[in-house]
């Protein structure tokens, strides 16, 4: 991200551009139904004329990249003019669900986990035919498992996401901790919880470590900065469309068990400054906090992996799509805009802005922050190896949060199961009701099989 406020309230609104924006709007599209049937398929049209776009309100810069990118697109032709809609994001993924498919744009913008839902409620169709092979190509296969169900795409993102281990090399080397160099030597959960240890001893609180708790746990953030912990311990929120086993298995119980031991190395991180000002010598976050930790910390600041719980270390990625109205008469045209929405000068414009990884291959290699030898290859390097959200195994890194119309029951289950064990509730307990309830709902609604 391109910027920092101390705020709890904007940390949240942040993570934006991560897929993180929906904490609020996920729980209104669980109250969604009527899905299924036949397939969702926009017409082509003449490939000519005016186009409505939607895209959420983020932060200022993200928006002025956007109204720029659609002010180049109508400038460099006369066959298509876009006609942007910019709807707070606070209201975004509501206004989508309440809105009847027939009303939708012939363009709109969605958070990745939401996908699966409104191609359910049939108001996204596949892009496939719509947009570029070149374009298809060209996107990270990260960002293509996000937006793929069943050999179809449906959505495609200029940026993507990632997490990792901020650390302070200063105060890592003054209690004698080594650290990883990356992805292939993260720390063991052993390891990393000698490594509190050792941190703890130096510390005058035996704060040490930030999970950025102010944000709070039982909702997406929760979700998305700790699942790595499940999808680590060689566990899932879903396996074959079903929590029980994968959610719940001793394994995961292990390993939220030992999470659960760090809490008395965790600062509460009230002011959203516990790294920034050095209390702590390690930050559980994602690449949105670069900007700040490496104007507070300069050289002194190192980019680590998650640690790996026995599968290989993990971490989420997905953030915000495009994808075309499954009721547009002009998918043609809609495909047009999205080519060059997802051009090297867009994709770099926006990442630019937002501080995101870029979600397109060509754009991502010359990333000056992402690329090989930059100061976040490490995200990079994450993304380079995707499991998708079902074949997740001990090779892979980044796992795609699953792709169901389900999934905000899934989010909501888990994290309130996360935040218990973070209280003090027994992990096998907490993750035992979360996968019952989980399975419950996906037994009462067919599995939210799409066609």
């Amino acid at each position: 991200m391109s910027s920092i406020n101390r705020s709890t309230s904007r940390r949240i609104r942040r993570t934006a551009s991560t897929g993180l924006a929906l904490v609020l709007p996920l729980a209104a599209l669980a109250a969604c139904g009527g899905g299924g049937g036949s397939d969702a398929s926009a017409e082509a049209g003449s490939g000519e004329g005016t186009i409505s776009v939607w895209a959420h309100q983020g932060q200022k810069s993200e928006a002025a990249a956007l109204q720029n990118a659609v002010k180049s697109f109508n400038s460099s032709q006369d066959k298509v003019k876009v006609e942007l809609k910019l709807i707070p994001e606070t209201d975004y993924t509501k206004t989508i669900t309440a809105t009847d498919a027939s009303e939708l744009p012939d363009v709109l913008e969605f958070d990745g986990p939401t996908m699966a839902n409104f191609v359910y409620n049939k108001k996204l169709a596949p892009i496939d035919d719509f947009v570029s092979a070149k374009t298809l190509s060209n996107a990270t296969d990260a960002s293509k498992a996000q937006g793929e169900i069943a050999g179809k795409h449906y959505g495609l993102g200029m940026f993507d996401s990632g997490l990792g281990m901020y650390g302070s090399k200063k105060l890592l080397d003054a209690a004698g901790v080594t650290y990883p160099k990356g992805v292939d030597d993260a720390w063991t959960a052993d390891e990393f919880d000698a490594a509190l240890k050792a941190l703890k001893a130096k510390d005058s609180d035996g704060k040490v470590l930030d999970i950025q708790e102010g944000n709070g746990l039982a909702n997406e953030w929760g979700t998305y900065g700790f699942a790595p912990i499940v999808w680590s311990a060689g566990g899932a929120l879903l396996r074959d469309g079903k929590a029980e086993g994968a959610l719940d298995s001793p394994a995961v119980v292990s390993a939220l068990k030992t999470f659960q031991s760090w809490k008395s190395t965790v600062d509460p991180n009230t002011d959203g400054n516990a790294f920034a000002k050095g209390r702590v010598a390690l930050s559980w976050v994602g690449h949105w906090m670069y900007p700040a930790y490496s104007e507070a910390l300069g050289d002194d600041l190192v980019v680590l992996p998650l640690p790996d719980f026995g599968d290989g270390p993990k971490t989420g990625q997905g953030s915000w799509s495009w994808g075309i109205g499954a009721d547009s008469k002009n998918a043609k045209a809609a495909g047009a805009f999205m080519d060059f929405l997802l051009d090297d000068a867009n994709v770099t414009a926006m990442t630019k802005a937002n501080g995101a990884p870029p979600a397109t291959k060509s754009a991502l290699a010359a990333s000056e922050l992402y690329k090989q030898g930059g100061p976040l290859q490490l995200f990079a390097d994450q993304l380079a190896k995707p499991c998708g959200d079902s074949d997740i195994s001990k090779s892979c890194v980044a796992v795609t949060r699953p792709v169901t119309a389900g999934y905000p029951v899934v989010t909501e289950k888990f994290s309130q199961a996360l935040n218990a064990v973070y209280g003090g509730s027994d992990p096998k307990d907490a993750l035992a009701k979360a996968a019952r309830a989980i399975d419950r709902d996906f037994s009462d609604n067919a599995g939210y099989e799409i066609p």
